[in-house]
């Protein structure tokens, strides 16, 4: 997966899973000094957007045996399953994030059974982070005090856009201003940490429009603010409008420019970038979920569709909220596939993940090849000159939007 908190609609190939999903006891032994966290997939959305390719459902397409009202109880089923897997070896767990889909769709309450039941089988950190995503039109100045009440400190609001045909053109319900109201209701519950995401390149998109939303994002005051491009995934109503010519396809240069105005708007505004799509105004701002996920530590997701990952063995979950919720009424594990990465594919994802992190990657994880190579990428722009120096590579502006480049000569 992307390592954003979102579960795709496809899912990949791989090896059967067992139907008691336990896993190989060493890479269980393994578990016990690796950070621990766990993701929380809500697949329930009122409606589709015409961009999303996430593992979603609307009411009318979740079929027998599925409620929002009876899914938190399907959730608790997996993490017994979870518990009796692990056991105790891995330590307490530092993060919790709920996706989806739209998780505030379910009652604050229902969220607050997960955490205590996570609790209660693994132990929380004392500093856990406690996330979920919220649509902005689903919370309420209630709703919001009842997610501090059901222990949650963190909330991750989806904006996309300030401008009206803009949303419209994503298929987004909430009006302008209503995102930045959020941030202000969170605040007044005593959320300290708050998230607004954003999309950009959406047809018909301006510069001007982007520099509106990015604006109203700021005078929102997040102490943290994502920004994705744009994507148009195969098999979604976006994709179909634009091999229809209904809408143009995004324009790689013009996302990159998009890109520079929302690094340079954020930066004067007093974030920073700490991964490629991510910036906050502190350390304490940072997504530690996220980072979790970057930095190659282990979590369980629950969930359809959801994927895991434990000391190099990664799974993931059938799709469908049906099916996933019989075969956890059945006794058997909901996975569908899994994969066991060896080294080199370790060493691929370190790199991968490692390069788009603003600490940098260790150069000490690299071939000499590449790292005979690290002073021509400093010279063309793409690395910071001063961490070569310093034995790490750290992406540039420019080299932000080349990543993939990068990566590909760190691994050639």
């Amino acid at each position: 997966m992307a390592h954003t908190g979102r579960v795709p609609s496809a899912l990949p190939s791989g090896d059967p899973a067992p139907p008691d999903g336990r896993l190989p006891l060493i890479r269980v032994a393994d578990a016990r000094t690796v950070r621990f966290g766990v993701y929380v997939h809500v697949p329930f959305c009122d409606t589709r957007c015409g961009y999303c390719d996430f593992n979603t459902y609307t009411a009318t397409e979740l079929g027998p045996g599925v409620t929002r009202g009876s899914y938190a109880d399907t959730l608790l089923l997996e993490l017994r399953l979870a518990a009796s897997v692990l056991g105790d070896a891995p330590p307490p767990v530092s993060s919790i994030f709920f996706g989806g889909g739209t998780p505030t769709l379910l009652p604050a309450e229902h969220l607050g059974l997960v955490i205590k039941e996570i609790r209660e089988r693994f132990g929380l950190a004392d500093d856990a982070e406690i996330t979920t995503e919220a649509n902005p039109e689903t919370v309420t100045p209630g709703y919001f005090a009842r997610l501090r009440e059901a222990g949650f400190n963190r909330v991750s609001i989806g904006m996309q856009s300030a401008v009206p045909r803009v949303l419209e053109v994503l298929d987004r319900r909430h009006r302008p201003g209503r995102p930045e109201q959020a941030v202000a209701e969170a605040r007044a519950a005593g959320f300290e940490h708050v998230n607004l995401d954003l999309i950009y390149g959406a047809p018909h998109e301006t510069d001007a429009d982007w520099q509106a939303s990015l604006d109203a994002a700021i005078g929102a005051d997040p102490d943290h603010i994502s920004a994705y491009a744009l994507v148009v995934e195969e098999g979604t109503a976006l994709a179909r409008q634009v091999a229809s010519g209904v809408v143009p396809a995004p324009d790689d240069d013009v996302l990159a420019d998009r890109y520079v105005l929302a690094d340079e708007t954020l930066r004067a505004a007093g974030y920073d970038w700490y991964e490629v799509s991510n910036w906050a105004r502190s350390e304490a701002a940072r997504c530690r979920h996220n980072e979790l996920y970057w930095s190659d530590a282990n979590w369980w997701g629950l969930g359809p569709g959801a994927h895991s990952h434990v000391s190099g063995v990664r799974w993931w979950n059938v799709k469908h909220p049906a099916r996933y919720t019989a075969m956890l009424q059945s006794g058997i594990s909901p996975a569908a596939g899994r994969e066991t990465l060896d080294d080199a594919a370790m060493h691929t994802e370190r790199i991968m993940l490692g390069v788009r992190m603003r600490a940098g990657l260790d150069a000490a994880v690299l071939t000499d090849k590449a790292r005979a190579a690290m002073p021509q990428l400093a010279t063309y722009g793409l690395i910071e000159q001063a961490a070569v120096g310093e034995g790490r590579v750290v992406l540039t502006q420019r080299g932000r939007l080349m990543a993939d480049a990068v990566v590909r000569e760190l691994l050639d």
